[in-house]
């Protein structure tokens, strides 16, 4: 008669998570920069990484074609500027290396755009400002208008929170 031991079925091995990408809206301000630190500890945490997007909005009226285009030029400049210190925080900070993005146009426009061509965004992470200077122009437009074309999760961050509460928090 033959042994009928029966060898168990192996374990399901669990699918590794696909690292997420936080996509943090920058503009240098100290909110801002509580949103990174956010976004930071969270990508820590779930093995993601971070992308920085500064938005360049354009002026509403450009009269002389030159002057608009030095301004255009020192905009990007200053946004490329803001960027790089704000990745430099974010190496010493979690020892992450971020994405650097600068997009011109409308700001909710090109982060809808963005997430639309990287698929790899799976949160985008925003700052509010402190409740003393109220709601920011983005903020206000993503409540009413943008939220409904979102593909993925948004994070609005007091710009008011300690280190302390980031830690509690993530």
């Amino acid at each position: 008669m033959a042994d009928e031991t029966s060898t168990p079925e192996p374990a399901a091995v669990p699918k590794p998570r696909p690292a997420v990408k936080f996509l943090v809206c920058v503009d240098g301000s100290a909110h801002s920069r509580v949103a990174v630190r956010y976004a930071c500890r969270r990508a820590r945490a779930r093995g993601g990484r971070v992308t920085l997007l500064t938005v360049i909005e354009p002026a509403e009226n450009q009269h002389w074609m030159s002057v608009g285009n030095l301004m255009a030029e020192e905009l990007r400049e200053q946004a490329e500027q803001v960027l790089q210190e704000i990745a430099a925080e974010v190496n010493a900070f979690a020892g992450l290396m971020p994405e650097l993005l600068v997009r011109v146009g409308p700001i909710g426009d090109e982060i809808l755009r963005q997430m639309r061509e990287d698929k790899d965004i799976g949160m985008i992470v925003l700052a509010a400002r402190p409740p003393s200077e109220g709601p920011g122009k983005l903020v206000r437009w993503l409540a009413s208008q943008l939220a409904g074309e979102l593909l993925v999760p948004m994070t609005i961050v007091p710009g008011n929170l300690s280190e302390d509460d980031l830690l509690r928090l993530t």
